[in-house]
């Protein structure tokens, strides 16, 4: 009985007035009500990404949105610098392998973001564009791009900054435009709080004007933005997920962006306190660097982190995050992000807490205690 809690970092719990935005009748896609709707949402969508410039939508998952940002922008050959912060950027790497691309690899540990420090180095002529992911699902680590735009800046180099926003968008701050970024890559199903349907590119000026040779047709990005110009699209759009986008984004607007970013950042600090009031330890191995939309929990030598996520949801009916590449078994991870507040935390916390301690994992109690006296402190 009661409801399921969903507290994965991604699809994420999607509110009640969006399935009812989404659940309205299609309507003609060639229609003017139709380009009223485009149009709209269009211009809603720049504030979450921080920029004045295009953002294209594709009916896609964020995979499809990173294999535009690659086709558009680069040609057959060209290398690529990119950093290991967890499974989402290895696979990233992997597509821009398949594509043609060179990819120099910065390995990493999977519990630090990209080092700034390390571009200097590492950049040389030969590199088209650097690919960074802000925020690392597998691992709740978020890399510092605007160090990382600096780094590049101080060389002189003119190679692209492509970032994968995907499991921070509308969640964490974020400045396309300020931050020099050109092409940003996200998607509809976390901090959106829609269903999985919908891939996006911010697209910068020096991205639109960099035409790369690789191979696109569907991807192609001067198509799309030019039917959006007059609020439509090069092919059948997915017109009940926009009816939900922008159902969402008026929820954002009526929040505020700002207010938005500090309720997550309220509900990291809140879960990582009960981590360590448990004994636990996160992942992210530097606060400068800690996600503020999920967070990744190493559990002691000799247990088994996947066995006490299914102790938790067989035994409370909640869903957790698992261990992905190599940190398979050795972590589970507490998605706070989306549609979200104290009590859906402090619920979260709780079958956390009952969970570990029923799968006979060794935690001092009271975690759930010291993330109250978190909220407690910022709710003032």
């Amino acid at each position: 009985m009661g409801r399921h809690f969903l507290q994965i970092p991604g699809p994420t719990n999607v509110p009640d007035r969006v399935l009812r935005a989404i659940a309205q009748p299609t309507i003609d896609h060639r229609g003017p009500a139709f380009a009223r709707l485009a149009r709209e949402l269009l211009e809603r969508l720049k504030p979450v990404f921080g920029t004045r410039h295009d953002v294209v939508v594709y009916p896609s998952s964020g995979t499809g949105a990173w294999e535009a940002a690659l086709v558009n922008t680069l040609s057959p050959g060209d290398r690529v610098l990119a950093f290991e912060t967890g499974h989402f950027s290895t696979l990233w790497c992997e597509m821009a392998a398949r594509l043609g691309l060179v990819v120099d690899l910065v390995p990493g540990d999977w519990r630090h973001g990209a080092d700034p420090d390390a571009i200097g180095d590492l950049l040389t002529g030969e590199h088209a564009a650097v690919m960074v992911v802000h925020n690392e699902t597998s691992t709740g680590v978020r890399s510092r791009i605007p160090e990382i735009r600096d780094a590049i800046d101080a060389t002189g180099h003119p190679a692209l900054l492509l970032v994968d926003t995907i499991s921070s968008l509308a969640s964490m701050e974020y400045r396309h435009d300020e931050w020099g970024v050109d092409v940003t890559v996200g998607c509809s199903q976390k901090g959106l709080m829609l269903p999985p349907g919908l891939g996006f590119n911010a697209v910068g000026p020096k991205a639109l004007a960099r035409r790369g040779r690789l191979p696109r047709s569907y991807w192609d990005w001067e198509p799309i933005i030019a039917a959006n110009r007059q609020g439509f699209f090069p092919y059948t759009p997915p017109t009940n997920l926009l009816y939900g986008l922008r159902e969402a984004l008026i929820m954002l607007e009526e929040e505020g962006l700002p207010q938005v970013f500090a309720r997550h950042d309220r509900h990291a600090e809140a879960t990582r306190r009960a981590v360590r009031a448990w004994g636990l330890e996160v992942l992210c191995a530097d606060e400068r660097e800690y996600s503020s939309t999920l967070t990744a929990v190493l559990v002691p030598d000799g247990h088994d982190a996947d066995a006490v996520r299914r102790h938790i949801l067989e035994r409370y009916d909640m869903s957790l995050g698992t261990g992905l590449g190599r940190l398979a078994g050795r972590v589970f991870r507490i998605g706070h992000l989306g549609h979200f507040n104290d009590l859906m935390l402090a619920g979260t916390l709780g079958g956390v807490e009952m969970g570990l301690l029923g799968a006979g994992v060794p935690i001092k109690e009271g975690g759930v205690r010291a993330a109250l006296a978190c909220l407690e402190e910022g709710s003032g």
